[in-house]
């Protein structure tokens, strides 16, 4: 396995992890309260704050255990990465897009911060996913 296939796994596991521990944590407070009463905006923030930095420790660790790997890519490597952004940044356009319609119809900034947190999720998910995919199933560019 790659090192570039070893950070999309990981990059896909640390969302997820990072995203479920959020909504455990803002769930677990709601008991009975609405959920735009719920302080979510600290959690938010360390919990990306967290996946950024377990992350970059989980890729310096993949670098470590196997160092003739750590950052060789040839042009295979770059059209995959190039096709896994690509596809997941369509997350993102969508969650800009939301967050603009949901202030737009003066929705709640929880209800807005949380949309745009779960695209840049799926985003940072579908992505992994397309990359993986691309690598275990092969990669024809047109």
């Amino acid at each position: 396995m790659s090192s570039e296939e070893k950070s999309a796994w990981i990059m896909g596991v640390v969302a997820v992890c990072g995203y479920a521990a959020y909504l455990v944590l803002v769930l677990g407070r709601a008991d009975g309260v609405p959920l735009t009463e719920v302080p979510y905006v600290s959690t938010m923030l360390w919990s990306i704050g967290a996946a950024i930095v377990v992350s970059i420790v989980l890729r310096i660790a993949v670098a470590i255990a196997s160092p003739k790997d750590a950052g060789k890519k040839d042009q295979r490597d770059r059209e995959i990465y190039r096709f896994g952004e690509y596809t997941g940044q369509s997350f993102v356009v969508i969650g800009g897009v939301a967050a603009l319609g949901m202030s737009l119809a003066e929705l709640d900034h929880f209800w807005i911060a949380n949309v745009v947190y779960l695209m840049f999720v799926l985003s940072a998910v579908v992505g992994s996913i397309a990359k993986i995919f691309a690598y275990r199933r092969g990669f024809w560019p047109w």
